[in-house]
């Protein structure tokens, strides 16, 4: 090589070297991501970090918790980005390119559930006092990446997302969902896809309903004929189905490793015809009623006057209670039309009891007031406010499930084709705008656990039309249960959730296209 053509090979490498060394990321700002439920602060800071197929997650200590959330990252990346990311175990501080997970007891107010997320041009930051706090916020990550980050297959980009600052933590310690599986039955695999959809919003409750008039949808071993017989049909008369204890645990694992707390109900004394009918010496006059796939309620009533019943009752508690690491046993109580309250009262107070004896606590719906009700005992409300303030007046705790708010079978509006609309049309506007503090008056904030967005299956057959009626509502019910009262704007909400659909669309989750959103993006930027 002559001096001349070594001398150029010198300069072009440096050359090179300068350009690499001199390229920005580009200018990125954190307060145009559209985030859900909105976080307590966010601080842009005008840059942006890039992910490559180099940027490795690290795991700060030898949490298996933490690691676990790891390789939940990595998953939740690689489809879209090709890059299989290297999740490692460090007792270092955080390098370059990389995502550093990292459980700190420095910050009081993060609580369980809080985190904060800090994104530079080198590497970002996720700092929680729990696993879970961590893994709420990943979600909130995934939702700064572009929208194609949800895809299902290769997406052919850069992957640049905004750096900047975001403290947050929610403002309710109890964030649900009620899926109803007696009315139509819905596999273990389709609960599992309910379960990744509603982490997504940072809730942290499922709430089973696995028994009812149409059908019985648990395995209890001890009484066979309950799911053999009582749960073999549903509404309109199909197939129906059951979960063994086995698939129950599965779902229950499944929601754990989402930091997401299965509640399931047995709904007593009333809707109770699925038991009657696979034992007849659950009934008064001892007699088999006949299997029931319409949609009426108030008819059934377990006999609260003979023994068996109470036999039954801490038989059922106690095998759900083996299999249910959570600390909650719903037992419904509600619509018992057919049981005397004579009769009604010392029922609940003593399944309340069998509950207790199998160290759980009882949730039931608001109806349940008119007991004894135990100290730990939490009512959910519905239906009557008389009902809760009765609960708070008994130092109960209240979980809000207003019909006309979160109940996500009523239609959205006249046109909708599915659902109901006894508590009135429930569009996108009603569901979010709502105070749970002041939602009834002599209820505040300290009497509340929480809030939970109950989805009854009468009309709902497959996951398309459960989709379609859970969202977009149920990201509303997900930002009162999270966000600051403060920080929320239906205005501002209003255009995050026009934004997100095509996050929902990558997803190709079945959303309702409510007429009070324009979601033609183009149209709007015109």
């Amino acid at each position: 090589m002559t001096l001349t053509k070594y001398l150029n090979t010198i300069t072009i490498f440096f050359l090179v070297a300068l350009l690499t060394s001199c390229k920005e990321n580009p200018k990125m700002n954190l307060l145009n991501e559209v985030l859900l439920p909105k976080p307590v602060s966010v601080k842009p800071t005008g840059s942006s970090f890039e992910l490559t197929r180099n940027t490795k997650i690290l795991i700060k200590g030898d949490s298996k918790k933490l690691l676990e959330n790891g390789k939940y990252l990595a998953n939740l990346l690689k489809p879209a980005t090709g890059f299989n990311l290297e999740v490692q175990t460090t007792s270092k501080k955080a390098i370059s390119n990389s995502i550093y997970l990292v459980i700190t007891t420095q910050e009081s107010n993060y609580g369980d559930e809080g985190y904060s997320l800090n994104i530079t041009e080198k590497h970002i930051i996720i700092k929680a006092n729990t696993a879970k706090g961590i893994f709420r916020g990943v979600q909130t990550l995934r939702q700064i990446f572009p929208s194609e980050i949800e895809a299902a297959d290769y997406q052919n980009r850069k992957w640049f997302i905004a750096s900047g600052e975001i403290y947050d933590y929610p403002q309710f310690t109890y964030r649900g969902a009620m899926l109803d599986v007696t009315r139509h039955f819905f596999k273990k695999e389709d609960v599992k896809k309910y379960i990744d959809m509603i982490a997504m919003y940072k809730l942290n409750v499922l709430h089973l309903h696995l028994s009812d008039d149409q059908g019985w949808r648990i395995e209890i071993k001890s009484w066979p004929n309950l799911t053999t017989y009582g749960g073999s049909t549903e509404v309109g008369g199909g197939k129906g189905g059951f979960y063994t204890q086995e698939d129950y645990k599965e779902i229950v694992k499944y929601a754990q490793q989402r930091y997401i707390t299965v509640i399931p109900e047995i709904d007593m004394p009333g809707h109770t015809n699925a038991a009657l009918v696979s034992y007849p010496e659950l009934n008064c006059d001892g007699k088999a009623t006949k299997l029931y796939t319409g949609m009426k309620v108030g008819f059934s009533t377990l006999c609260t006057n003979k023994e068996i019943t109470y036999r039954f009752v801490n038989d059922v508690i106690r095998e759900l209670s083996e299999i249910t690491p959570g600390p909650y046993i719903h037992i419904g109580g509600d619509e018992s039309h057919s049981t005397k309250i004579e009769d009604y009262i010392p029922f609940i107070n003593r399944v309340q009891e069998i509950v207790i004896a199998n160290k759980k606590k009882v949730i039931g719906w608001d109806e349940i007031v008119s007991a004894a009700l135990k100290p730990a005992t939490i009512v959910q409300y519905w239906g009557r406010p008389k009902n809760a303030l009765k609960g708070v007046s008994k130092n109960a705790k209240i979980i809000l499930s207003p019909s006309d708010r979160t109940y996500l079978d009523m239609k959205y509006d006249s046109v909708t084709k599915l659902g109901l609309k006894w508590a009135g049309y429930v569009d996108i506007d009603k569901a979010y705008n709502w105070n749970p503090s002041t939602l009834i008056s002599g209820i505040t904030k300290k009497d509340i656990l929480g809030i939970e967005s109950p989805l009854w299956t009468e009309t709902v057959t497959n996951m398309k039309e459960l989709e379609l009626m859970i969202f977009p509502r149920i990201i509303g019910h997900a930002e009162i249960g999270w966000t600051p009262d403060s920080l929320r704007v239906w205005d501002d909400y209003k255009i995050r959730l026009q934004k997100h659909a095509k996050r929902l669309k990558i997803m190709k989750i079945n959303f309702y296209p409510s007429s009070l959103i324009d979601w033609d993006e183009k149209k709007e930027k015109m």
